[in-house]
Protein backbone atom coordinates (compact mmCIF):
# COMPACT_ATOMS: atom_id res chain seq x y z
CA UNK A 1 0.00 0.00 0.00
CA UNK A 2 1.36 3.60 -1.17
CA UNK A 3 2.31 5.45 2.03
CA UNK A 4 0.68 9.07 1.97
CA UNK A 5 4.03 10.46 0.86
CA UNK A 6 3.55 8.80 -2.27
CA UNK A 7 -0.47 10.10 -3.00
CA UNK A 8 0.41 13.05 -2.41
CA UNK A 9 3.34 13.54 -5.01
CA UNK A 10 1.01 11.68 -7.93
CA UNK A 11 -1.89 14.13 -6.64
CA UNK A 12 0.49 16.80 -7.33
CA UNK A 13 1.48 15.48 -10.53
CA UNK A 14 -2.31 16.55 -11.37
CA UNK A 15 -4.91 15.81 -13.44
CA UNK A 16 -3.23 17.63 -15.47
CA UNK A 17 -1.54 14.63 -16.55
CA UNK A 18 -4.35 13.99 -18.82
CA UNK A 19 -2.82 16.99 -21.17
CA UNK A 20 0.18 14.93 -21.23
CA UNK A 21 -0.87 11.64 -22.35
CA UNK A 22 -2.82 13.34 -24.92
CA UNK A 23 0.13 15.42 -26.11
CA UNK A 24 1.35 12.31 -26.25
CA UNK A 25 -0.71 10.85 -28.57
CA UNK A 26 1.17 12.89 -31.62
CA UNK A 27 4.38 12.25 -31.29
CA UNK A 28 5.83 11.74 -34.91
CA UNK A 29 2.93 14.19 -36.69
CA UNK A 30 1.62 16.80 -37.02
CA UNK A 31 -2.57 16.70 -36.56
CA UNK A 32 -2.87 20.40 -36.99
CA UNK A 33 -2.43 20.24 -40.54
CA UNK A 34 -0.27 23.65 -40.51
CA UNK A 35 3.35 23.80 -42.26
CA UNK A 36 4.76 26.53 -39.62
CA UNK A 37 4.05 28.31 -36.86
CA UNK A 38 1.74 25.52 -35.27
CA UNK A 39 3.14 25.09 -31.74
CA UNK A 40 0.58 27.21 -30.14
CA UNK A 41 -2.29 25.81 -32.10
CA UNK A 42 -1.39 22.52 -31.13
CA UNK A 43 -1.15 23.31 -27.20
CA UNK A 44 -4.80 24.81 -27.67
CA UNK A 45 -5.69 21.47 -28.88
CA UNK A 46 -4.27 19.27 -26.48
CA UNK A 47 -5.73 21.34 -23.88
CA UNK A 48 -9.19 21.43 -25.68
CA UNK A 49 -9.25 17.60 -26.22
CA UNK A 50 -8.52 17.16 -22.48
CA UNK A 51 -10.97 19.37 -20.84
CA UNK A 52 -9.39 22.64 -20.67
CA UNK A 53 -9.85 25.93 -22.03
CA UNK A 54 -7.26 27.42 -24.01
CA UNK A 55 -5.72 30.81 -25.17
CA UNK A 56 -7.17 30.95 -28.57
CA UNK A 57 -4.25 32.41 -29.73
CA UNK A 58 -1.69 31.07 -32.54
CA UNK A 59 1.26 32.91 -30.77
CA UNK A 60 3.34 31.06 -28.06
CA UNK A 61 3.68 34.02 -25.83
CA UNK A 62 -0.09 33.96 -25.28
CA UNK A 63 0.32 31.25 -22.95
CA UNK A 64 2.63 33.40 -20.19
CA UNK A 65 -0.82 35.06 -19.28
CA UNK A 66 -2.50 31.99 -18.99
CA UNK A 67 -3.46 30.09 -16.38
CA UNK A 68 -1.82 29.74 -12.86
CA UNK A 69 2.05 30.69 -12.36
CA UNK A 70 3.80 27.83 -11.03
CA UNK A 71 7.89 28.38 -10.16
CA UNK A 72 9.28 25.63 -11.61
CA UNK A 73 8.71 22.66 -13.93
CA UNK A 74 6.13 20.82 -13.64
CA UNK A 75 4.50 17.52 -14.66
CA UNK A 76 1.38 19.19 -16.52
CA UNK A 77 2.56 22.23 -16.37
CA UNK A 78 2.83 24.56 -19.58
CA UNK A 79 6.24 26.03 -20.64
CA UNK A 80 6.58 28.66 -22.28
CA UNK A 81 9.87 29.64 -24.04
CA UNK A 82 12.21 32.12 -25.84
CA UNK A 83 13.37 30.74 -29.42
CA UNK A 84 15.85 33.89 -30.01
CA UNK A 85 14.97 37.03 -31.82
CA UNK A 86 12.41 35.20 -33.81
CA UNK A 87 9.39 34.39 -31.30
CA UNK A 88 8.86 31.79 -28.79
CA UNK A 89 7.94 28.22 -28.48
CA UNK A 90 4.98 26.64 -26.12
CA UNK A 91 4.38 23.11 -24.88
CA UNK A 92 4.01 20.46 -21.72
CA UNK A 93 6.08 19.54 -19.60
CA UNK A 94 6.27 15.91 -19.08
CA UNK A 95 9.36 14.95 -16.93
CA UNK A 96 12.37 16.15 -15.38
CA UNK A 97 15.55 15.18 -16.62
CA UNK A 98 18.50 14.23 -14.60
CA UNK A 99 20.20 18.07 -14.86
CA UNK A 100 17.12 19.79 -13.85
CA UNK A 101 16.00 20.42 -17.44
CA UNK A 102 12.11 19.92 -18.39
CA UNK A 103 11.04 17.78 -20.63
CA UNK A 104 9.12 19.27 -23.10
CA UNK A 105 6.10 17.82 -25.73
CA UNK A 106 5.88 20.32 -28.15
CA UNK A 107 4.60 20.70 -31.76
CA UNK A 108 6.34 22.28 -34.28
CA UNK A 109 9.56 21.01 -32.99
CA UNK A 110 11.71 19.55 -36.55
CA UNK A 111 8.09 20.84 -38.23
CA UNK A 112 6.69 17.73 -35.77
CA UNK A 113 5.54 16.98 -32.59
CA UNK A 114 8.39 16.21 -30.50
CA UNK A 115 9.39 15.27 -26.67
CA UNK A 116 13.06 16.46 -25.33
CA UNK A 117 14.39 17.95 -22.79
CA UNK A 118 14.59 22.18 -22.94
CA UNK A 119 17.59 24.15 -21.25
CA UNK A 120 15.77 26.10 -18.36
CA UNK A 121 17.41 29.01 -19.42
CA UNK A 122 15.14 29.46 -22.77
CA UNK A 123 11.55 29.28 -20.53
CA UNK A 124 10.55 32.61 -18.92
CA UNK A 125 6.86 31.15 -17.63
CA UNK A 126 5.55 27.90 -16.62
CA UNK A 127 1.86 28.15 -15.83
CA UNK A 128 -1.09 25.10 -14.95
CA UNK A 129 -3.63 24.70 -17.29
CA UNK A 130 -7.08 26.51 -16.34
CA UNK A 131 -10.21 24.29 -16.33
Amino acid sequence: MPSDNTVSQNTQSFGSSNVVDEARRYIGGNPTGRGRLWCARFMNMVLERSGHHGTGSDMARSFAGYGQHVSGPQVGAIAVMSRGRRGGHVGIVSGIDASGNPIVISGNNGNRVREAAISRGRIYAYVMPSS
